[in-house]
C-alpha cells in the first residue's frame, strides 16, 4: 500500500456551507461562503437526490441538513434529542417531526408502516422517504460534514433563546422569521428576491435557517440537543444541533 494521499488546502477563496431542506422535486439548497467571519448566502437551487447534493462540487465543508440522521432500530421510541428539541420549542413543539425506526426503512405501503408502528401518522409517512434516503447516503464517516439541524431551533436561537410562537405560514410568523434573517444573515434579502419558482418561500427562510446553523457549527458555538450525544445501531450520531 502505498503512502497515504496529502490532504491539501482548497484553492477556493471561501469555505462553501449549505442549508438543506427536503422539498418536492428534491432537495432545496442554499449555499454560503464564509471569508473570515463572513457569510455570504448564494442563490438557492434544487438538487434532485441528497448524493448530488453530497458529491457537489466544489464540496461543501459544512452541510446542514434538516431531516433525520441517525435512527433508532424499533418502532414506538422517540430519540433523545428529538424529545430535547420539543422540549425547547415549546409551544411549537409538534414542528419537531418524530423521526422513523430502521425497522419502516423497507415497507412499501402506509398500512405496512401502520402496522409495524401504531403512532405513525401521515406526515411522518410523508418524511419516510426522506428517511430512506438519508439513511442510504449519511453513514457515520459523513458526519464531519454533514449535520442534522432544525430551523425552528435555529429562529429561536436568533431570537434570544425563545421560540418564534406563530406558525411558518401564518403572516406575522413569516414576518417574524423574516426579520430575524435579515438581523442576523446578511445577503439573505437577494437569495428570497431570488427563490426557485417551484419553492414556497416558507421553505426558502428554512434553508436560509439551516444555512445560519451552518455557520455555527464551523465556529463551534453549536447547542446540542442530546449532549453527549447518542449512536444507533449502525454508528451514525443521532443529535440535532442549532
Amino acid at each position: 500500500m502505498g503512502p497515504a494521499p496529502v490532504r491539501t488546502r482548497s484553492a477556493l477563496p471561501y469555505r462553501l456551507l449549505m442549508g438543506v431542506e427536503p422539498a418536492p422535486g428534491g432537495w432545496l439548497v442554499v449555499p454560503g461562503h464564509l471569508q473570515g467571519i463572513n457569510l455570504a448566502p448564494q442563490p438557492a437551487f434544487l438538487l434532485p437526490s441528497l448524493a448530488d447534493v453530497l458529491d457537489y462540487r466544489p464540496a461543501p465543508e459544512i452541510v446542514a441538513l434538516h431531516s433525520p440522521v441517525g435512527l433508532l432500530a424499533q418502532p414506538g421510541q422517540m430519540r433523545l434529542c428529538d424529545m430535547a428539541a420539543r422540549r425547547r420549542l415549546g409551544p411549537r413543539a409538534n414542528a419537531v417531526v418524530r423521526a422513523p425506526s430502521r425497522a419502516l426503512l423497507g415497507v412499501a405501503s402506509y398500512e405496512q408502516a401502520k402496522a409495524l408502528d401504531p403512532s405513525l401518522d401521515v406526515v411522518g409517512w410523508a418524511a419516510l422517504r426522506r428517511a430512506v434516503e438519508v439513511a442510504r447516503e449519511v453513514q457515520s464517516w459523513r458526519q464531519q460534514v454533514v449535520w442534522e439541524v432544525h430551523p425552528e431551533l435555529a429562529f429561536a436561537e436568533m431570537n434570544g433563546g425563545d421560540p418564534i410562537p406563530f406558525p411558518r405560514r401564518s403572516t406575522h410568523g413569516r414576518g417574524a422569521r423574516l426579520e430575524l434573517l435579515t438581523q442576523n444573515l446578511p445577503g439573505c434579502e437577494r437569495v428570497i428576491a431570488n427563490r426557485p419558482r417551484s419553492v414556497r418561500e416558507t421553505k426558502l427562510l428554512d434553508a436560509l435557517a439551516d444555512l445560519w446553523t451552518a455557520r455555527r457549527i464551523v465556529a463551534r458555538a453549536i447547542t446540542r440537543m442530546s449532549d453527549p450525544p447518542m449512536w444507533d445501531e449502525e454508528g451514525v450520531r443521532m443529535d440535532i444541533v442549532c
